[in-house]
C-alpha cells in the first residue's frame, strides 16, 4: 500500500492512519449531498472532507476524527489544498462535539464490524469496528446535528445495511437513497450508498450500480461519478 495518492486537485498522505484511501471513500465522496454546512464524521485521512470542498465550493466543512496521528494527518493533506480555508479539523469523539449550528449535510464512512475479531492493528481496528461509534450513536449525532431538510449519507457492506437502516428508522429518519454497488456485473453488491432525511415525504430512489465492466475498464457511471478526482 503506497502511503501517497495523488488525486486532480490535491494528494494524500496516509502513512499514520488506520485506513488507508479506498474505493469506499472515494465513493461516498463523489456521491454524496452537500450544502453550505457539511459535516464529515470520521475523516480518517480528511479524503472525503476535501472532496465535499471540491464539490461543493461555497461549503464550510467541520470533519470529525478521535485518533490523534490521523488528526494530524488529516490537517496536513488539507493544509495542502486549495481548500484549507473552508475545512476545519476536531479531534474529538463525535459523541462529544457540540456545532454552534446545524448542518445542510453530513458524511461518514463509518465503523460497522460488530463482535467481530478485531485487527491488530489498533488505528485500522478503531476505524472499523464499532466499539467507539455504534450505528445508534451515528444516527443520534445525526439526529441532533443535521438540519431539517438535510441529508445524511454514509457507505456499508450489505450485509450491514438493514442494521443502519434499522437504527435510522428508531431515530425518526427517513432512508430517501440507496445505490447497491456490485464491483462487477457477474457479483453480488457488496456496498450500499445509503442517504437518510428527516423529511418521512421525500421520495425513495433505490438503484443498482457497478463499478468495473468484464475486460476490467470502469462503467459509464463509475467514470462519470469520479472523473472530476482521478487522475
Amino acid at each position: 500500500m503506497k502511503n501517497r495518492f495523488d488525486f486532480k486537485q490535491f494528494s494524500i498522505c496516509q502513512d499514520q492512519c488506520g485506513m488507508k484511501v479506498g474505493t469506499d471513500g472515494v465513493l461516498l465522496g463523489a456521491w454524496a449531498d452537500g450544502g453550505r454546512r457539511i459535516l464529515d464524521i470520521g475523516t480518517g485521512t480528511g479524503i472525503i472532507a476535501l472532496m465535499m470542498a471540491q464539490r461543493f465550493p461555497d461549503a464550510a466543512i467541520d470533519a470529525i476524527e478521535i485518533d490523534h496521528d490521523a488528526c494530524r494527518q488529516a490537517a496536513g493533506n488539507i493544509a495542502a489544498t486549495p481548500f484549507a480555508d473552508r475545512i476545519r479539523i476536531h479531534e474529538c469523539p463525535i459523541q462529544h462535539f457540540q456545532p454552534t449550528m446545524r448542518y445542510d449535510a453530513i458524511v461518514s464512512n463509518p465503523p460497522y464490524f460488530i463482535n467481530s475479531m478485531k485487527n491488530p492493528d489498533k488505528k485500522r481496528a478503531t476505524a472499523r469496528h464499532t466499539d467507539t461509534l455504534s450505528p445508534r450513536d451515528l444516527f443520534m449525532a445525526a439526529e441532533k446535528m443535521l438540519d431539517e431538510n438535510g441529508i445524511f449519507s454514509i457507505i456499508i457492506p450489505t450485509d450491514c445495511a438493514e442494521q443502519f437502516i434499522a437504527e435510522s428508522c428508531f431515530l425518526g429518519f427517513h432512508n430517501c437513497k440507496r445505490f447497491d454497488i456490485k464491483t462487477t456485473g457477474s457479483k453480488t453488491p457488496s456496498r450500499v450508498l445509503a442517504a437518510f432525511t428527516k423529511n418521512r415525504q421525500a421520495t425513495y430512489i433505490r438503484k443498482e450500480e457497478t463499478l468495473m465492466q468484464a475486460n476490467g475498464e470502469k462503467t459509464e457511471w463509475y467514470r462519470q461519478l469520479t472523473e472530476a478526482f482521478y487522475l
